[in-house]
């Protein structure tokens, strides 16, 4: 695969040509390269930059520089000339930001940049024009975010490939693996086995799928004490008379006052929690709650007492990560939404707390997480820790120790959360957008569509997926019945986190009847065929095949007429 004459990996007809050395994000002034079979090595102005190559499959690459001074902030390489690519995926760092298929050439467009079609992360694959994958994938991810850059045209692209080192004084790019398969989610499950090998701590994986209720998607941020054990007692008569393995009953947001108060509760729950946390473990589920532990609203008691505990920003005032100064602020009151300093041994001090208090006093067994993003986001140009020299990976997985170190075995879930970070201390991640009431648009099923086949490669690998809860009422939606029942037969055919916020005893009997139906099937897991190709979604459940098609159109398919939106069994 590798030509050293050429400086070519060469697989599947695709071409990765026109290798050079990246530093901070740039080519730098170097000499002609000194090639071996297993080695790479360029002079540099100062020092020297070195590729090692270990030959097998797959083929293994690792960047460093020798003999340079001072901090980097990234070192990679850069391929300037790839041809022969149909498609590349481009994978997100976190729940939110989506994984999907590009063809080459694509420009930037002028969404967020975090979501760009030319900026990815951990792995990429690079499709043919004929079947297959060639996977270029980073094996670590405990210690740096890695990331891709794509451009070029549609004849030949550039890919940067690089490890951000964030100052931290590391001069070493994390390992890469390279190589071939002939199926798309086969090389992308394999990637995922090789990154399961290579964490220093091996994947939380559930014995059973995490099944349950979440007041969110119901009632979002509009609960109360009273509506929430009437809830309770909905699931306790759904479970009971379905006779279905029902077990977490989640408050979500909206029983604190602001983000960062996390031992305090709105009027409307005059009890404190954990009286209703003592009565849904009684009434046989695992109690769960929502928290958002790098969050600090700026109208927050706790940014009120310690202003020292949150980032700074390079011009020494707290680092802004969220802003709502118009006349939506949320459901909060705070304008203005900083980043927890866990860095800050006060600040880790106090989070160490709210979740030692939640599990051991309270009494919560099941830790949703959300926005956890907010402490990876940022590299040194930007955000000022109390600690320097940390990576930004470094700082979040320091979080993530605090948080399995307080709450033991309880269940995790990860949401807006960095993927691959957060191997060994989640037991689930969210794998795409909050499932919202359209079926397109940026909170609709189209994140479920693209993101589940996308991302289902790490299911069961790493952690287990989330794909969100699924909707099931007969009101406040703008999804047909067809489109309602496709997405929670694809939610539940993928074996991962299986929960629905609707008020169960208000059902109709055919989507009581689905539900049950999902609790109770074994959780098998699915498989996708011809990833990364236009048209429907085909996927396998225990050797059975399925088509779900998203178009508006009917197709023929293996046969048989396919009406739109529609789940079938081929």
């Amino acid at each position: 695969m590798f030509d050293p004459d050429t400086l070519c990996f060469t697989a599947r007809g695709i071409a990765l040509s026109g290798l050079a050395p990246l530093i901070d994000a740039q080519v730098p002034e170097h000499g002609k390269a000194a090639i071996t079979p297993t080695s790479v090595e360029w002079r540099l102005r100062e020092g020297r930059f070195v590729l090692e190559i270990e030959p097998g499959d797959p083929i293994r690459l690792r960047c460093r520089v020798d003999g340079i001074g001072g901090p980097l902030d990234s070192i990679g390489l850069r391929f300037d000339h790839v041809t022969g690519v149909r498609r590349y995926l481009r994978n997100g760092y976190q729940s939110w930001d989506g994984s999907y298929f590009v063809a080459p050439g694509t420009p930037t467009g002028e969404g967020p940049p975090g979501k760009a079609p030319t900026l990815g992360f951990a792995t990429t694959a690079l499709l043919p024009v004929g079947d297959g994958a060639l996977v270029l994938g980073f094996s670590r991810h405990d210690r740096f975010q890695t990331r891709y850059r794509f451009g070029g045209t549609v004849v030949a692209m550039t890919i940067d490939v690089e490890t951000l080192l964030d100052g931290s004084g590391a001069l070493e790019g994390e390992p890469m693996v390279l190589f071939e398969d002939g199926e798309v989610e086969d090389a992308l499950r394999r990637w995922s086995g090789i990154a399961a090998a290579e964490s220093p701590l091996p994947p939380r994986l559930p014995a059973h799928r995490i099944t349950g209720w979440s007041s969110w998607y119901n009632h979002y941020a509009m609960i109360d004490e009273t509506t929430i054990r009437a809830e309770l007692e909905n699931c306790r008569a759904f479970r009971d008379a379905n006779d279905v393995p029902l077990d977490v009953f989640q408050i979500d947001d909206g029983f604190t006052p602001e983000m960062g108060d996390w031992l305090e509760t709105r009027p409307l729950f005059p009890h404190g929690m954990k009286p209703l946390i003592d009565d849904i473990a009684a009434a046989g589920f695992t109690p769960g709650l929502w928290i958002a532990p790098f969050m600090v609203g700026n109208r927050s008691n706790l940014f009120a007492a310690h202003p020292e505990w949150v980032v700074r920003d390079v011009a020494g005032g707290p680092l802004v990560q969220m802003r709502f100064y118009g006349e939506f602020r949320w459901h909060k009151r705070s304008e203005e939404y900083y980043i927890l300093d866990v860095t800050h041994p006060d600040a880790a001090s106090y989070i160490a707390d709210v979740f030692r208090t939640w599990r051991h006093d309270w009494g919560v067994g099941y830790f949703k997480t959300d926005f956890m993003l907010f402490g990876s986001e940022h590299g040194p140009d930007l955000a000022i820790w109390h600690q320097k020299g940390l990576s930004r990976v470094t700082i979040w997985r320091r979080m993530a120790a605090l948080i399995r170190e307080n709450i033991g075995e309880a269940f995790w879930l990860g949401c807006g959360c960095p993927l691959w970070a957060s191997v060994g201390y989640v037991d689930a991640v969210r794998i795409g957008r909050d499932m919202g009431v359209n079926w397109h648009g940026e909170y609709s099923a189209e994140s479920l569509l693209r993101d589940l086949a996308t991302r289902n490669h790490a299911n069961g690998v790493l952690w287990q997926a989330d794909p969100d809860c699924v909707l099931l009422r007969d009101r406040f939606h703008e999804l047909t019945d067809t489109q309602i029942v496709s997405l929670a037969r694809f939610a539940g055919a993928s074996g991962g986190v299986l929960m629905t916020s609707d008020t169960l005893s208000t059902l109709p009997p055919e989507r009581t009847r689905l539900f049950a139906s999902l609790l109770n099937a074994r959780a098998r897991g699915i498989q996708f065929r011809a990833l990364g190709q236009d048209g429907p979604i085909c996927y396998t459940v225990d050797g059975r095949d399925f088509l779900l098609n998203i178009s508006q159109e009917e197709i023929a398919y293996a046969g048989q007429t396919v009406p739109p939106y529609a789940t079938v069994a081929l």
